[in-house]
């Protein structure tokens, strides 16, 4: 939940509550401890409070064009404290043919869309670069935008983040060491920036794109929200039904899994579970175990030979790590590792090769990350109290620490290891000392100018197929296209034609697939 640039450990500890809903695994290396570099200077803004885009290159000869927009940090105070957003763009290669710009939310709450968007251009439907300018941007409080950072120095950020054990606690020991340490970061955030803490909604984003949109010229909105990026595209669809020409929503939360429904007391449980991430993770992680134990060791390293036998193998290795851990390698990286693994079909071999080496007693290499895009800053700070600043602040979840070590065992029963991590994910909601000032609860279901086109996937360890099922009820206007496959998002798994064939139609002319279409994967993974 996440950057292009996250450190090696953060990577692995998923502490950050969005790292896993940001398709962390698409990022590339390790990046700084601290914010670097300025952005560019931001524009000012022209007549009614929309802000001037002055694009130019990202780098020379880079074909990303960047600029700075200076947006209110409170909307319904215009006149005072202004922050930046920095924005990407990437013009329509056909633009004899253009239909107008695409925005496109990479997920998180966490997700630098000026680094994502660009690093996984590739996966967009060719028709889509075609005939679309391609734009993109760091939320308010994200990245390369006016950031939410809770220290004075990459030293201080680094510190911190050694403190909370990998992947989740295990024990007294390390549970409180995690608690207090987020505790800590709760205190330091609200010392540093109390009011742009209360300021960084997934409301403030949906009026930040409002006025983006204003800035391009386009008279209504075509977006594309994966993960994160749907609860963004459902707020905007509701706060400004008028504007919306096309929306795309891909691995869909449950609006009322995200507000917690109606109830205004104290929430029971954490937005992860009331989504149901623990169990379509378990779900995908046996899918995972049942696909490799069916195919011979030579195209998944991790197969003993048959289903069942694998998953057999998987339990020992658990119990194994649990007991003693492979150099770095403990039982709660490992989990981490595997359900973030989960998320890019692409990399599920590495993922089984990762599992087999630790089976043999050894550590795996460390991973090989892709170059960073051409753009002016690849590589942003993005602490863990960036998507915590989003997550704690717009979505409910348990005040009392204590309350965390039951609900993980509750989840475990239900979902296994898996449920240990989900369970974790949110804990650093329990101390975040910030609500937001102005968020929005629903309602859900206020008439869209033009329908909206929900995408689901049957397996995908982060949002359950059931999340993009309960999107299209919620929505006034909606179709449900069903992703019959393996991952997190079906864009950045780019794993059906048939899906991309639907999107482009649906993007460019507004035509839906007809009810109850369900796309498969061209590939089955490991056949």
């Amino acid at each position: 939940m996440s950057a292009p640039g996250p450190t090696a450990r953060r990577r692995r500890r998923a502490a950050v509550l969005a790292a896993a809903l940001a398709c962390s695994a698409l990022l590339t290396g390790p990046g700084p401890a601290a914010a670097r570099g300025a952005p560019p200077s931001p524009s000012p803004p022209v007549s009614g409070g929309v802000p001037r885009l002055d694009w130019s290159p990202c780098k020379p000869g880079s074909p990303w064009d960047c600029a700075t927009a200076k947006v209110p940090l409170d909307h319904a105070a215009p006149a005072g404290r202004t922050i930046d957003l920095a924005v990407v763009r990437r013009q329509a290669t056909d633009p004899g043919r253009r239909v107008g710009t695409l925005f496109v939310n990479p997920g998180g709450p966490g997700g630098p869309g000026t680094v994502q968007v660009p690093q996984n251009y590739d996966s967009f439907p060719k028709e889509v670069r075609e005939r679309f300018d391609i734009v993109s941007w760091d939320p308010r409080g994200i990245g390369n935008s006016t950031a939410v950072n809770c220290f004075d120095t990459a030293e201080e950020a680094k510190a911190w983040a050694a403190r909370p054990p990998g992947g989740f606690p295990v024990g007294a020991q390390e549970r409180k060491a995690w608690t207090d340490a987020y505790a800590d970061l709760g205190r330091l955030c609200e010392k540093r920036d109390p009011d742009l803490l209360r300021h960084v909604s997934t409301a403030d984003t949906a009026r930040d794109l409002d006025l983006l949109r204003r800035s391009v010229g386009e008279p209504q909105l075509n977006y594309l929200g994966v993960s994160y990026g749907t609860i963004l595209g459902a707020t905007y669809a509701n706060l400004f039904p008028g504007n919306v020409r096309a929306m795309v929503l891909d691995s869909n939360i449950d609006p009322q899994a995200w507000t917690n429904g109606t109830s205004r007391g104290e929430p029971r449980t954490t937005t992860f579970l009331r989504m149901g991430s623990d169990r379509t993770a378990a779900a995908t992680l046996d899918r995972f175990l049942t696909l490799c134990g069916a195919a011979p060791a030579t195209r998944c390293a991790f197969s003993a030979g048959s289903p069942q036998a694998t998953r057999e193998k998987f339990d020992r290795l658990m119990q194994q790590l649990r007991e003693q851990p492979v150099g770095p390698w403990t039982y709660a990286r490992t989990v981490a590792d595997t359900v973030q693994g989960l998320y890019i079909v692409g990399g599920w071999p590495a993922l089984a090769g990762r599992l087999q080496e630790l089976s043999q007693g050894r550590a795996p290499k460390p991973a090989v990350y892709p170059p960073p895009p051409p753009v002016a800053e690849p590589n942003p700070y993005l602490g863990d109290e960036q998507a915590a600043a989003v997550w704690c602040s717009d979505s409910p979840n348990p005040r009392d620490p204590a309350a965390y070590r039951g609900l993980e065992e509750d989840s475990a029963r239900r979902a296994g290891d898996a449920g240990r991590f989900w369970t974790w994910a949110a804990e650093a909601c329990a101390t975040w000392p910030a609500r937001s000032a102005a968020g929005y609860d629903g309602p859900w279901d206020r008439p869209t100018a033009r329908p909206v086109l929900v995408i689901g996937t049957r397996y995908d360890p982060s949002t359950p197929y059931a999340g993009a099922e309960a999107m299209a009820r919620e929505l006034a206007d909606a179709r449900l296209l069903t992703n019959d496959g393996y991952g997190h998002t079906a864009l950045f798994n780019n794993a059906s034609s048939c899906i991309s064939a639907y999107e482009s139609r649906y993007l460019v002319d507004g035509t839906l697939p007809p009810p109850g279409t369900v796309c498969r994967p061209d590939r089955v993974p490991f056949t």
